[in-house]
């Protein structure tokens, strides 16, 4: 697959495969650490910044990254966020967002200086200008202009933020708002300089590894599809296990445990009359959190992610073992690191860094022929848009409920999710329960997926028409469901 940011995908996977060699030979050190710097960025030349000096600093802050540190030591700039701003990248974009171009004709009218109110359009030798540190933005120049020939330019970070989470320092240097991020990981692909990444904890899994830990992976329903329709599930199984992982268990049947426990809460809901959103994808859930409270407190689930399921389920069956998740998802990661949800995973991981993660064992991902499946279809299906909403539909028909009256609502993409909520707070949405997933086609289409959508999706429907057709509460029969908690704050 193509990507816009293929080049900087190339370099960072590359200094997570190295970073991850070091630390398997227990050799991550400041000296071996600086070694590396100097092997990626040799000198004299610069290879992709304007030169090796600053080349070399963001590799180092890169691998501080990749130990799941801030970019920076600084300790007046640490911050909490699972995504990050690495400085020295950013600063190749334009400092304002309104430009004067060639179209300007120097006009005697200068409506655009005439529409200003903070003295912040003058005249240039060939052309207006606008102050960038004057200019508020308000776009009036623009607006005014007979000749449009004033342009707003967003920067590709800030169009994709879908909470307005981003904005820019005195130098232009963007700034991510923690108060209104969802780590929802737009950004990260969206920044043609690679000045946005997210903190990455395949050191620690390596460590736990290392240190004789029962590791456990749980592969996200996403997973099916992503390396084409030859790897499945009991593919991503063994090679983890050959790499040292204890075993491995597909998030799917997390997605079973989810939708019958929502299902649960949908028909008392129901019956309430009290409209409901889902709480698997952790992006939609921080959108309520940080900008719906009201919102979050009413109408969300309270049934645990399948992630978290699974984590539980593992913990309680193989007490003082370390999980970890493997998916498309950057807010997972945050996910992972939220104390208020008990026994949730210990760390999260995107199938870029499992890609990493494997080369630095010197191994890929291989077909085989043992079978492995542990969820129904309906889990499986929790990765697209509609596969909750749908998932939970059929355990409420599996327990004989009626659900020919339901209104769904399915939301993906931050645009559609905001609009929902919002006509959910104003009283005015024709829906009973509300899906919701921050990526545009569901996790399948998270900011750190594999392939192209469209690849993702015919090699997953060849990989799914496989799957047996179990029912999701016989299946879960098999499974100690009463021995521990499916609700987000742990009780029973």
């Amino acid at each position: 697959m193509v990507k816009n940011d293929e080049g900087i995908v190339k370099l960072n996977h590359h200094i997570l495969e190295q970073v991850c060699r070091l630390a398997w030979d227990g050799n991550l050190d400041a000296e071996h650490e600086e070694e590396l710097v100097y092997r990626i960025s040799p000198g004299p030349k610069p290879e992709y910044r304007c030169c090796v000096y600053k080349e070399r600093e963001i590799n180092r802050q890169r691998i501080r990254l990749a130990k799941g540190l801030c970019p920076t030591a600084d300790p007046d700039k640490q911050h909490h966020n699972v995504v990050q701003v690495i400085n020295p990248a950013c600063d190749s974009c334009p400092l304002q967002s309104y430009v004067v171009t060639d179209n300007c004709r120097f006009c005697l009218g200068k409506a655009c200086l005439n529409s200003c109110k903070f003295d912040a359009i003058s005249k240039g030798e060939l052309r207006m200008r606008i102050d960038p540190f004057k200019c508020k933005e308000c776009g009036k120049c623009a607006g005014a202009c007979p000749y449009e020939a004033i342009i707003h330019q967003i920067r590709p970070c800030k169009r994709a933020c879908p909470v307005g989470a981003i904005t820019y320092d005195e130098y232009g240097l963007c700034l991510i708002d923690e108060e209104k991020c969802i780590h929802c990981g737009h950004c990260i692909h969206s920044c043609p300089f690679g000045a946005i990444a997210s903190k990455t904890y395949l050191v620690d899994i390596i460590n736990a590894i290392r240190d004789g830990k029962e590791v456990y992976a749980m592969a996200a329903p996403a997973t099916e599809g992503q390396f084409g329709s030859d790897i499945t599930m009991g593919s991503i199984r063994k090679t983890l296990m050959d790499m040292g992982f204890k075993d491995m268990v597909e998030v799917g049947l997390g997605g079973d445990m989810t939708a019958a426990f929502e299902a649960l809460e949908w028909a008392e809901a129901l019956k309430e009359g009290r409209k409901m959103t889902t709480s698997c994808c952790p992006a939609f859930k921080n959108l309520l959190k940080k900008h719906f409270p009201d919102q979050y407190k009413e109408n969300m689930s309270q049934t645990v992610s399948p992630m978290v399921a699974i984590s539980r389920y593992l913990k309680l069956i193989h007490p003082g073992c370390v999980t970890v998740f493997i998916g498309p998802c950057i807010a997972k990661k945050a996910e992972a690191n939220d104390k208020s949800i008990p026994d949730t995973a210990d760390y999260a991981i995107t199938y870029g860094e499992l890609r990493a993660l494997v080369r630095s064992r010197d191994m890929e991902i291989k077909p085989v022929t043992e079978e492995y499946q542990e969820a129904s279809s309906w889990g499986k299906r929790f990765a697209t848009s509609g596969g909750v909403a749908n998932a939970v539909m059929e355990v409420m028909q599996e327990r004989g409920i009626d659900t020919s009256s339901i209104k769904l609502e399915r939301c993906a993409g931050g645009d559609e999710c905001r609009k929902a909520i919002l006509l959910l707070k104003a009283g005015r949405i024709d829906a009973d329960f509300i899906e919701g997933m921050i990526c545009p086609g569901g996790c399948v289409g998270g900011p750190s997926k594999h392939k192209t959508e469209a690849e993702i999706t015919k090699a997953r429907n060849e990989l799914l028409d496989k799957a047996d057709d179990r029912k999701v509460l016989n299946n879960l029969e098999k499974y100690p469901m009463d021995k521990f908690s499916m609700f987000r704050d742990g009780h029973m």
